[in-house]
């Protein structure tokens, strides 16, 4: 009875919870920021709880002293309300905790996760039996294995002597504006910090294909190697996405890995109405894509994508004597990735997809684009302007009252969080101008969340 009371609270609550989301403050009352001399006081983890109790004080801790990232009012960086059948493929992955490192230990969970992982090989242009991909914890991890691989593929001696055994420094290309994680991936591999370009940006805020060019000869000519050019398909700050096309066509004749992050973007490659803007990415030799992004999953759920098979094999390849063998035609996770042990990460993934099916799942994202398009409109008809081009649900924007001052547009967006009414940021765009930055990755945002958000921002200029 103690097991049904309990889960019968568990259900209560993620009914609950989605339905009352909206009517909750997104940020914690000022009070509630420091839940630590709370937390010490009210559980002692030496004695123990009666579970029905910890749930009680858990949940309300969680309510109280928490941002709300799946409320519709929440325009941040690309936390998204989630479905439910992702929850419930969250709980089932946690219920039977699959070890997912060798395939005949875990054969339906990487077969649930392949169905995904192929599904998104197909729309973004890769062969599905050449190509490889696998989830992992989030965008940066994916990041890097595109940086360790690269690295394979062009240096077979990398593996086993490291970056001293290479005859040339190699070097990665990134727009100002790309992911920062990059420079965290230089470190791990040894490549270093001070081997990333950062690339200057056009007006339009993408790289500058004649900038990248120059750089890369530069680099030659000082017998540095031109590992990997990074592409981003959607910029954290603004949305950006980089030519695609353009970069495909100078990494051929230069030689050199394209490397497409993808992260929020990507998500887009299932509908038919927003791949277009993805053009090109085809041409990539790896993809980032983050399904907690953008494809209204919990957290986290990132996915690596290679055309180059073998390369990923000879990367991340290793041989125990512990460990099961081989199944024939299966690939074992711990040798084709960074991870070894790893949670059943896209379970929630392939539930959500199963249920809403591609086509429905692409609504969701063509909703939030039209969320989009519904708060530029709405911005520029209160006097505010637009700085940025995306054609995605990413918006950043001023006001000629706030006169570009840094201070200004802070005490704004500070205003917006401090209500908890609402949740926007600021953000500094690659031109050095400071913005305001709103951003719809939730299927439940309507139009009466922006009219809201527009009407807090009048209130605070």
């Amino acid at each position: 009875m103690e097991d049904i009371k309990i889960l019968k609270s568990l259900v209560d609550e993620i009914r609950d919870f989605r339905q009352e989301i909206d009517t909750l403050r997104i940020t914690p009352e000022p009070s509630n920021l420091n839940c630590r001399n709370e937390i010490q006081k009210r559980f002692d983890l030496e004695t123990g709880a009666e579970l029905q109790e910890l749930f009680n004080g858990v949940t309300q801790l969680l309510r109280r002293s928490t941002i709300h990232v799946t409320h519709p009012r929440n325009f941040g960086n690309f936390n998204p309300s989630v479905t439910l059948p992702s929850i419930i493929g969250d709980a089932l992955a946690a219920l039977y905790n699959p070890q997912l490192a060798v395939w005949a230990h875990a054969s339906a969970s990487l077969e649930f996760e392949n169905k995904v992982l192929n599904l998104f090989k197909e729309r973004f242009g890769y062969d599905v039996e050449s190509s490889i991909a696998n989830f992992t914890t989030g965008g940066a991890e994916a990041n890097l294995s595109a940086v360790v691989t690269a690295l394979t593929h062009y240096f077979p001696g990398y593996g086993e002597e490291g970056l001293v055994g290479l005859d040339k420094q190699p070097v990665i290309y990134i727009a100002n504006g790309g992911h920062e994680s990059f420079v965290k991936a230089a470190h791990v591999t040894g490549l270093g910090r001070n081997h990333i370009r950062l690339v200057r940006t056009t007006p339009s805020h993408q790289i500058d294909l004649e900038e990248l060019r120059k750089k890369i000869e530069k680099d030659r000519t000082k017998s540095r190697f031109p590992l990997m050019v990074v592409g981003t398909a959607g910029t954290t700050a603004m949305g950006t996405i980089d030519p695609l096309e353009e970069l495909g066509a100078l990494c051929q004749k230069e030689k050199t890995w394209l490397h497409v992050d993808a992260a929020w973007g990507g998500a887009a490659i299932l509908s038919d109405q927003l791949k277009e803007h993805l053009k090109g990415i085809e041409l990539a030799d790896s993809i980032t894509c983050d399904a907690h992004k953008w494809l209204s999953v919990p957290m986290g759920a990132g996915m690596f994508f290679c055309r180059h098979r073998k390369a990923v094999l000879r990367a991340f390849r290793i041989s125990t004597d512990y460990m099961p063998e081989k199944t024939e035609g299966r690939t074992d996770p711990y040798n084709s990735t960074i991870q070894w042990s790893r949670r059943n990460i896209g379970l929630k993934v392939f539930m959500s997809l199963a249920a809403l099916g591609r086509q429905g799942m692409a609504g969701l994202l063509e909703h939030q684009a039209r969320m989009g398009e519904y708060l530029r409109s709405s911005l520029i008809s209160k006097g505010w302007e637009i700085t940025n081009l995306s054609p995605f649900p990413l918006v950043c924007f001023t006001h000629p009252k706030l006169q570009n001052s840094e201070k200004e547009i802070k005490r704004v967006a500070d205003a917006i969080v401090d209500s908890g009414e609402a949740w926007i940021s600021n953000v500094r765009l690659t031109d050095g101008r400071p913005s305001l930055k709103a951003c719809i990755t939730s299927f439940q945002t309507q139009e009466k969340d922006v009219d809201h958000l527009v009407e807090l921002l009048s209130r605070f200029i």
